[in-house]
């Protein structure tokens, strides 16, 4: 011991450090040992995974800010401060939300009617004491971790949504819709599948949630844009497309990175474990698959576009974490650089049919990342995975396709009716930072229009 000690007064070495972390480790949790003998192998175990579902909680709460800066990034400065301001107020409301009704819809355990629908009541608590806690999911993790990992995931499916409906959407309006959708909506559906439900029965997979919340988002997303129609100024009246870009790639970049390094914890977490060979293998899946996500909007957007476009190799990484997340633990290597490389390939042709041919205006691609891309993951599971079948997971994307363009269709409708859904065409013009918040993310903006500059007006668009 001694020696040991003495080790501390020059540099420790890696051996030292490791040793003093397994002994902290192994002693936080010792009171809850049922013998005073000290604490047991199941205990560090007990302790590991919990400290892993933590730390990628902490990563998926930090995608909120890669989700702001994406879809800030790549819309107008006369927006950013209702974007951000959506971004925020999601988080917000999906973490309340999932605490008072959406838990307890997505896990209803013994207080489900058949397997499409359960609820285990308002509000949530912890089981009684130490004993309970510890023995909460065999002995993996303890119930608030469990809740907390999974209200960020809550969270994520009215973001998708966010960016779809940007720049022209109510605030007030979108708040209500994300609202019940994140509460009700999200939680059913997920109830299916990771609630032990009817889909879960049938042998549908679908590991972090390429269906369960990125085709849920999208499905959402994509009524909302339809609903709400294209911006002002994006097409002529003759229907040509007049491209609207963003106001600062790089922060658009920026966000990217955040989603990535995010989805670490999105699908590392989703392990539900510290099983180091199994998280292994899953951070080098996701991995690939967002390299080549880059790589196949890199290839098909320079051919298409003649130019190489920075935003399409954005989304393209996007398109191969969404694209990998429904099997990320069921996938070899290979495998998951074919699923992201088509990935990168779906959603350029995607963003083009949507933008060109369909005349749908999604600002920021959210629709081709996360509906396509969501949809493209599920099915892959059933042709590169092969103990799952493809007609199931077929006919799980088809069953969530249908519940929530129903659900998303319905509540859009009715807000439009009570509360109306779109900004006036002067406040849109204007921008919502003005015409919503009154004021603006860059002051600057604000003084040169002040002064009779014309930044925050749009050009006539006439056809030429």
């Amino acid at each position: 011991m001694k020696d040991f000690l003495y080790s501390f007064r020059e540099k420790p070495s890696r051996a030292t450090i490791f040793t003093v972390l397994s002994l902290l480790a192994l002693g936080t949790y010792s009171s809850f040992a049922q013998e005073d003998a000290g604490p047991t192998v199941a205990d560090a175990i007990f302790t590991a995974n919990n400290i892993w579902m933590l730390v990628a909680t902490f990563l998926v709460f930090i995608m909120h800010l890669g989700f702001a800066s994406i879809e800030t990034g790549l819309t107008r400065a006369k927006n950013t401060t209702n974007i951000l301001f959506k971004n925020v107020s999601i988080i917000a409301i999906g973490i309340l939300t999932y605490a008072i009704v959406g838990f307890n819809l997505m896990y209803p355990g013994d207080f489900s009617l058949g397997q499409f629908f359960g609820f285990a009541g308002f509000g949530i608590a912890s089981p009684e004491g130490a004993a309970g806690l510890i023995a909460y999911a065999d002995g993996g993790y303890t119930y608030w971790t469990d809740f907390i990992f999974q209200a960020m995931f809550a969270a994520t499916a009215a973001t998708i949504v966010s960016g779809a409906v940007a720049e022209r959407m109510k605030l007030s309006s979108f708040l209500v819709f994300s609202t019940i959708f994140v509460a009700i909506v999200y939680t059913i559906a997920g109830s299916w599948k990771w609630g032990g439900g009817w889909l879960d029965a049938m042998g549908f997979y679908d590991f972090a949630g390429s269906t369960l919340v990125h085709s849920v988002g999208g499905w959402g997303a994509l009524i909302g844009a339809i609903i709400l129609g294209p911006r002002l100024g994006k097409y002529t009246k003759s229907g040509g497309l007049r491209p609207i870009p963003g106001h600062s790639l790089p922060l658009a970049a920026a966000g990217m990175f955040l989603l990535w390094f995010g989805w670490y914890g999105f699908n590392g977490g989703s392990v539900l474990s510290a099983d180091p060979e199994l998280i292994s293998l899953v951070f080098v899946t996701t991995s690939l698959a967002a390299a080549a996500g880059i790589i196949g909007a890199m290839v098909l957007s320079w051919i298409v576009f003649k130019k190489p476009d920075l935003s399409m190799i954005l989304n393209g990484s996007l398109a191969g974490l969404v694209g990998i997340t429904a099997g990320a633990d069921v996938m070899t290597p290979m495998s998951s650089v074919i699923i992201g490389l088509i990935a990168g390939f779906l959603v350029v042709a995607s963003v083009i049919f949507f933008d060109k041919y369909a005349k749908v205006d999604d600002p920021v691609g959210a629709i081709s990342v996360h509906l396509v891309c969501g949809i493209w993951g599920t099915l892959a599971v059933g042709i590169f995975a092969a103990d799952f079948n493809f007609m199931t997971q077929l006919i799980g994307v088809f069953a969530y396709g249908v519940f929530t363009v129903v659900c998303a269709l319905i509540l859009f409708l009715v807000i439009k009716v009570i509360m109306g859904i779109r900004v006036s065409e002067e406040e849109e013009l204007m921008g919502l930072d003005l015409g919503e918040h009154g004021m603006m993310a860059y002051p600057d903006f604000q003084q040169i229009a002040e002064a009779g500059g014309s930044t925050m007006t749009m050009p006539s668009y006439e056809d030429e």
